[in-house]
């Protein structure tokens, strides 16, 4: 019986049983070919496949050290990498365009030579010039940072092994161009060979490769998927460029955890960090205004306090407005309807904008209750009472949910001079801490007791 054959894309690495001019999947041209196996069984001798040897294996008990780590000096970049940069390891790092991935890094690139890590910086978006005018504004000059302008990927190898730095930065991974890849810069197949060329030479030589990645209009980043699964650590850049606030956020860590983030500030001089996010974020908070909520929200393992905002005005339209900036826009959705199917509090008729100030994302269900109260507040124009803040995640049932870590965020509210706090019934027993907490099971109750309404 004749064995099937199997063809790969090697554009989106689709599979098929026979081989066609053009990819189902992703529509290129030319780029399925067949799959040679590797198996070592006796289907695979018999086709004359070359036996591969044994390899080494370990028990899950087996005891190993740590991986060394370098700190930067940069501790909200230190603490997004889980405690420092770690020897052949491969970083990405996705940002908007001028949101100031290339000023983060070559401020850490200064950081990192500084502290006796030998540091290359390759820029194929900008002349060395450029690099150098940049550092100039950054009172970078003198720092002990080794240029280079370059794209074709087969130099920078070549360069990488002679000079054999300790940390490289390739700026961007999407102007790379590999000579044996038949295609554009900035296309798949470059981008995926590129990556894995850089990978695969800092686990050869230990050198930490940190790569830049654009991102597309969604906020992911440019390329295929498999370049975020081919390195260790995959960190998102974010903020709005009408605020000051960057946010470093890590979505993928082997080395430390995910969802960490990293808050800095864009000054004249650079980005500088900011140690205490929370009074930063609610600096510019005034006298409570209806519409206007504290979050006692955790990012990572950090907790932080930020102001959710909401505006509900008569809509002129016929079907109303629902706009958000810093939220889920499905989940504003799915708190509408549990206000008024759960509550009877209607909004049809209303536009409804939300907002969390600062330029922060919020993404964990906890926000559910400031939301529901700051869409309260604003529509029934009462502002909640002074120094409180608010958090609890909401079913569709109505009922109020415990979230995690109850106990930092009270911590992090008293810390900052909150003296009251309105959180869901139930889960563990945590100490308040001297704040006045108010503890609600369901929305209606919870309605009832705040706006005096149900």
């Amino acid at each position: 019986m004749a064995k099937s054959k199997t063809f790969i894309c090697s554009a989106c690495g689709a599979t098929s049983t026979k081989w066609s001019g053009r990819c189902e999947a992703c529509g290129e041209w030319n780029t399925i070919h067949e799959e040679t196996p590797l198996s070592a069984g006796p289907a695979s001798k018999s086709l004359g496949a070359k036996r591969g040897s044994s390899i080494p294996l370990t028990s899950l008990a087996t005891e190993e050290t740590p991986p060394p780590r370098t700190h930067s000096g940069i501790e909200e970049l230190d603490r997004v990498l889980g405690g420092g940069l770690v020897p052949a390891s491969a970083i990405l790092v996705g940002g908007d365009p001028g949101i100031g991935k290339s000023t983060l890094l070559l401020q850490a690139a200064a950081r990192f030579a500084e502290s006796g890590l030998k540091t290359l910086y390759i820029s194929g978006e900008e002349a060395s010039a450029q690099v150098r005018m940049r550092a100039q504004r950054l009172g970078l000059a003198q720092a002990p940072v080794q240029l280079g302008a370059e794209t074709n990927l087969r130099d920078i190898l070549t360069t990488l092994e002679a000079e054999r730095p300790q940390l490289a930065i390739i700026d961007s991974i999407q102007t790379m161009w590999a000579d044996n890849v038949d295609s554009a810069p900035g296309s798949v197949s470059q981008v995926r060979a590129a990556a894995h060329e850089l990978t695969a030479f800092a686990k050869r030589r230990g050198t930490s490769v940190i790569l830049v990645g654009h991102v597309t209009k969604e906020g992911q980043i440019a390329g295929p998927r498999v370049v975020e699964h081919m390195v260790d650590t995959v960190l998102y850049f974010e903020g709005e460029r009408g605020h000051q606030f960057r946010i470093l956020r890590a979505v993928k860590n082997r080395f430390g955890p995910a969802d960490e983030i990293g808050v800095f500030e864009m000054t004249g001089s650079g980005l500088s960090e900011v140690i205490n996010p929370s009074a930063l974020f609610l600096s510019e908070r005034g006298e409570p205004s209806p519409g206007s909520v504290v979050f006692a929200g955790i990012e990572g393992t950090r907790p932080v306090l930020v102001e959710v905002q909401a505006l509900v005005a008569p809509s002129p339209h016929s079907q109303p407005r629902r706009t958000v900036v810093g939220w889920d826009g499905g989940r504003l959705a799915m708190i509408l309807a549990v206000l008024e199917a759960r509550c009877g509090i209607p909004f049809a008729g209303l536009d409804v904008y939300l907002n969390v100030a600062g330029g922060l994302k919020i993404s964990e269900p906890a926000a559910d209750l400031a939301v529901a109260a700051a869409l309260l507040s604003a529509r029934e124009d009462a502002a909640l009472p002074a120094e409180t803040v608010v958090f609890g995640e909401i079913s569709l049932s109505g009922a109020l949910r415990p979230a995690p870590q109850t106990e930092n965020r009270l911590k992090e509210a008293q810390k900052l001079g909150f003296t009251a706090a309105i959180a869901p019934a139930g889960g563990k027993s945590v100490t308040d801490g001297g704040l006045s907490l108010t503890r609600a099971t369901d929305l209606t109750g919870f309605v009832g007791e705040v706006f005096g309404a149900g």
